[in-house]
């Protein structure tokens, strides 16, 4: 089974920050939660919000799990 891949792009000033799966768009998130409903609308079905924090697969630009608004 191929591993699945997820990037969450940098914040951007009102918009949050882009998340993307395998190459994918898949929306945009304002936080933690934000960040777990769209992996779960996405097939990571089960996950809660600690588990999104171990996630493995997940490639953090701009800025940790911390990094939700640009500053500017």
């Amino acid at each position: 089974m191929k591993e699945r891949s997820v990037i969450v792009y940098p914040p951007v000033k009102y918009e949050g920050r882009k998340v993307e799966v395998d190459g994918v768009l898949v929306g945009r998130a304002c936080g933690l939660r934000d960040l777990t409903e769209v992996l779960q609308r996405a097939g990571w079905e089960g996950l809660d919000e600690v588990d999104v924090l171990d996630l493995p697969a997940i490639e953090w630009h701009g800025g940790g799990p911390e990094a939700w608004s640009a500053r500017g």
